[in-house]
């Protein structure tokens, strides 16, 4: 009998391969039914901080083109931009987690975002193995906004050139996303007046997301997910009716607020499964869609399996 104890190779047992054997198992369902669906992922954070992140959160990425699905990328960059504005002793302003933008800190945001952040996550993309393609919101019109006014305690503020989206023109990515390639959007609109804006980059996602129907939604954050403050207990599943009933019991608080609801505005406009997930946990992609229990929280309309023996 085959000691299942017994080293094969380096610090490598049988019973070593055959969990992983079963991880592929427990994947398996999953390439199933997600093959030929799009998934849009906001990468952005801490995750793009460190290189052994960066290249995790990238082979994931191919990974997924490779099984069959159809990965969109939406970055942000704000540390990059604010790094290239302290170079020209530019502070930073914030309102409401909207970052002031005059007309030089556009022009230092789209030099950032279009011109080093995007190119280099399609180098790194390209250097593993795939096939991405750089778009930033101005390329054929694919994000066209107008002008977005922050309103604190009633008063609206002029915040400069920052978009708020009134149209995603998702023909050309679903021309690529649909063959071999993989889009990287930069989170970069254009007005009516042909001026470029500065938009969030969640929102890009989010509404990226709607405009193409995707199945899932998966948002890369600094945090675990959504976790029940009072306990400390993660959530792994919950229903837009759930997550409101956990804003109105004041369990879901803070800066969390703004990223469940935005979720639940994906799901109302056509996004079946929408994602929070802590961006610092390698292969955070791959464990969140391909394991049944995941690394965070899923927000869907209501519990619909794809599977009989789903977890959820």
């Amino acid at each position: 009998m085959t000691d299942l104890n017994e080293k094969i190779g380096e610090n490598e047992t049988i019973n070593d391969i055959i969990h992983k054997a079963n991880i592929l198992v427990e994947a398996l369902p999953y390439i199933r039914e997600l093959r030929g669906k799009t998934v849009v992922i906001k990468y952005g954070g801490n995750a793009m901080k460190s290189e052994a992140l960066k290249n995790s959160v990238m082979q994931d990425v191919v990974m997924l083109k490779f099984i069959g699905m159809n990965p969109v990328l939406v970055h942000g960059g704000g540390p990059d931009i604010n790094k290239a504005l302290a170079q020209y002793n530019v502070d930073s302003k914030f309102i409401n987690g909207l970052r002031v933008t005059d007309k030089f800190t556009m022009e230092i945001a789209r030099m950032v975002l279009t011109g080093k952040t995007n190119k280099e996550i399609v180098a790194n993309i390209n250097n593993i193995g795939g096939k991405a393609v750089g778009f930033c919101g101005i390329d054929g019109r694919l994000i066209e906004c107008k002008k977005h006014y922050e309103v604190v305690d009633g008063e609206q503020f002029d915040i400069g050139y920052v978009g708020e989206i009134t149209k995603i023109n998702t023909r050309i990515l679903e021309i690529v996303a649909g063959d071999e390639y993989i889009p990287v959007i930069a989170p970069i609109g254009i007005g009516e007046d042909g001026e470029s804006y500065n938009i969030n980059a969640d929102t890009v996602a989010g509404e990226v997301a709607a405009a193409l129907k995707a199945e899932k939604l998966m948002l890369l954050t600094d945090t675990e997910g959504v976790k029940n403050m009072e306990t400390g207990e993660l959530l792994h599943v919950l229903t837009e009716k759930e997550v409101y009933d956990l804003i109105d019991s004041g369990i879901i608080t803070g800066g969390m607020i703004p990223k469940v609801l935005g979720c639940i505005d994906a799901i109302n406009k056509g996004v079946n499964r929408t994602h929070i997930i802590d961006g610092c946990i390698p292969h955070c992609l791959l464990l969140e869609i391909f394991t049944h229990k995941g690394i965070g929280s899923m927000i869907m309309k209501e519990k619909k399996r794809y599977f009989e023996t789903e977890n959820i």
